[in-house]
């Protein structure tokens, strides 16, 4: 981070802040239609996102600097906008088309065709009736056969091309049409993934005892930025509750040790920031004791494999995390301003502002040009703008090199050798060993991937992806799959041990399509489109997420290999409960919406709960990282949506035609759309 000494606090208040976002105007972004400049009522999504809608006849749509080198535009596909960029598109089909912009440190813009002749959403979903339905199944499954509704258990023979069935009460008009005869167990495809993200510390607290490692303590207010107390063993604790759900991939946040120390939280300083969320690194090579032990970690894993579960480790290759007033004083780095040692408890980390000061204002007795900073990282480690650290550019101009809210930049893309950081060489306990001729990138994938080796972790999700240069993923990769390989023979025994490593990265605004990421070491990419174009819609009727349902299992059709990762919630974004208030019935409804989309899924914890969006402070993403609802789970109404959530969630774990298979609609009244791949067959129906 690049810290001002002496400023203000409202100014350090601006400089300091945490993943905060900045508001950002609407895109200024030039749209011509055959050379007519169009002035566009643009939709505010979020605040770095935009929509608008426009009737194009035949001719082209040139969208940026008029004067500028000319790129071609295709719909769908995701486009990275720089200033001076310039589309053009040629409209051979003549319609309705939704422009979509990001504006922001990943400036992107989409083309969506609207379907011509949709139907006006309030016509698109009706209420079931709770009469029974006949459902054609023609060329799906065959006359004589019998059908079994996964969700209620009923069952049907198919007569004439059809079958008729009443849904589950309690289904909202939901069949799920497997063959009543089928025993056979169909081969795993990660295209059916259906993966948990626990942010451990919010989840579940099996050991009590590690809360407060380090000096951590609570604020005794809000709890916004502390420490809460989830850990490893909380999360082998719950692993039947998530094999219940059809969970066959944990994604944990990143265990390894974290800063020991706070940082001012949110814009105005108002909260303790500690890194709970495992994105501010201290030393990879080591479990931060707040998660708990080696052994806990290794039980974890034997456990999650046991019941079909991998386990995957949050990794962060971009930055480093912050330097603390706690960490400064252990490890010995940095220097305080002459004179400000009396304002300093003596332990540092319990300083205190005044009442006129915020949280940031602990940079005010810092000396950020000290020359002690060498003990530190050291400048040949890190981009971080102090002392003779070399300063990182803006990510606007250099994503690959600028710093994410002045975290320091690890310098993954250099050649040059490097030592150990200084500030490891002293510290115990660590694994971090000196080594000759290892490159920056060289020691992160070393330390990453030990956790592969050593312990079994089955793969990655890949934090700030497009923030690192393509050919470190690549190199990472290529060290966790031999270090795959290594545990592997190591445990013969371990029901993974044959299966490869798997990694699934992090492009913030990416969507389903295909890119060069997928050439240099994942396996996936998020699709960050399901929330923002499917999820609120699906979550009313299926029927409204159909288009986007057979885009994606054209994608994955058209291209061998290819996945991705759709969500409806994440710790960085937004949660679909608080998006809706609350509202349960919307809740069920993106339990089916997520979990029957093609491609692997990630619920997010307590998307199934309808976990509630928590104290924020003014960091509006903090609220999504609450507790896990788990007092509530035993309510009624609660119990009732978590089981719709195993329901259907069992349904997609049996049959991987669901994520990895061929879309075909069926039907428009009842809405019904069929899935296959190879012998695994199914169909959806859902009354509205």
């Amino acid at each position: 981070m690049r810290p001002l000494p002496p400023l203000s606090p409202s100014i350090l208040a601006l400089c300091f802040s945490l993943l905060v976002p900045v508001v950002q105007a609407e895109p200024q972004v030039p749209i011509r239609l055959n050379g007519q400049l169009l002035q566009p009522a643009w939709e505010p999504l979020a605040d770095d996102r935009f929509a608008v809608e426009l009737e194009l006849p035949n001719g082209m749509l040139q969208l940026g600097v008029d004067e500028a080198e000319r790129q071609p535009f295709k719909p769908f596909q995701r486009h990275e906008l720089k200033p001076g960029s310039r589309f053009d598109f040629r409209v051979t089909k003549p319609g309705r088309y939704r422009l979509l912009v990001q504006t922001g440190d990943d400036a992107n813009l989409r083309l969506l065709p609207i379907r011509q002749g949709s139907k006006p959403v309030e016509q698109a979903c009706r209420p079931w009736n709770g009469e029974a339905i006949q459902v054609p199944v023609a060329d799906v499954f065959e006359n004589g056969q019998r059908l079994r509704d996964a969700y209620s258990g009923n069952t049907a023979t198919v007569q004439n091309g059809k079958i008729e069935l009443t849904p589950a009460p309690d289904s909202g008009g939901l069949l799920l049409l497997e063959a009543a005869d089928s025993s056979s167990e169909q081969p795993r495809d990660w295209r059916n993934a259906i993966v948990y993200f626990a942010l451990t510390d919010r989840f579940a607290n099996g050991d009590p005892s590690n809360d407060r490692s380090y000096g951590r303590k609570p604020d005794g207010a809000q709890e916004i930025g502390t420490f809460h107390g989830g850990d490893l063993k909380g999360l082998t604790g719950k692993l039947d509750y998530l094999a219940e759900l059809g969970i066959d991939a944990l994604w944990i946040s990143a265990p390894y040790e974290q800063i020991h120390g706070w940082v001012g939280g949110g814009d105005k300083g108002d909260f303790r920031h500690y890194a709970y969320h495992g994105y501010y690194a201290l030393d990879f090579t080591q479990l931060d004791a707040n998660m708990g032990s080696e052994k806990d970690l290794r039980e974890l894993i034997a456990q999650a494999h046991a019941r079909g579960i991998r386990v995957l480790f949050d990794v962060v290759l971009n930055h480093a995390g912050y330097s603390t007033l706690a960490d400064m004083q252990r490890y010995d780095f940095g220097a305080l301003r002459d004179g400000m040692a009396r304002y300093l408890p003596e332990q540092w980390t319990q300083w205190r502002p005044e009442s006129f000061e915020n949280l940031h204002a602990y940079h005010n007795l810092i000396d950020y040009e000290h020359p002690a900073w060498a003990n530190w990282w050291g400048k040949d480690w890190v981009r971080a703008g102090i002392a003779d650290y070399p300063a990182p550019p803006s990510v606007l101009v250099d994503p690959l090199k600028g710093s994410l809210a002045f975290l320091p930049d690890f310098r993954t893309e250099s050649d040059a050798p490097v030592g150990l950081p200084p500030f490891l060489q002293n510290k115990q306990p660590t694994r971090a060993v000196d080594r000759d001729g290892y490159r920056v990138r060289d020691y992160l994938a070393e330390w990453l991937t030990y956790w592969v080796r050593e312990f079994g972790v089955d793969g990655f999700r890949a934090d700030t992806v497009m923030h690192v240069e393509p050919a470190t993923w690549a190199h990472l990769r290529k060290q966790a799959d031999k270090a795959r390989r290594d545990w592997g023979h190591a445990n013969p025994s371990d029901p993974f041990a044959d299966e490869p490593f798997w990694m699934v990265g992090e492009v913030f605004g990416h969507g389903p399509e295909t890119s060069d990421y997928q050439a240099n070491g994942f396996d996936a990419l998020i699709n960050f489109a399901f929330q923002q174009e499917i999820a609120s819609q699906g979550s009313d009727c299926l029927r409204r997420a159909d288009r986007s349902y057979q885009h994606y299992a054209a994608l994955l059709a058209d291209n061998p290999g290819h996945n991705f990762m759709s969500y409806a919630s994440s710790h960085d974004t937004s949660l679909f409960s608080a998006q809706h208030n609350g509202d349960l019935d919307r809740q069920r409804g993106l339990a089916s919406a997520l979990l029957l989309s093609p491609g692997a899924v990630q619920i997010y914890y307590g998307d199934e709960s309808a976990r509630t969006f928590g104290p924020t402070g003014s960091d509006p993403f903090q609220g999504t990282r609450s507790d896990m609802n788990w007092d509530e789970h035993a309510k009624p109404d609660i119990a009732a949506l978590i089981d719709h959530w195993r329901r259907v969630g069992q349904f997609r774990a049996r049959h991987p035609a669901i994520g990895a298979g061929s879309h075909r609609r069926l039907s428009e009244h009842p809405y019904a759309f069929a899935r296959q791949q190879g012998d695994d067959k199914i169909i959806v129906v859902q009354a509205h």
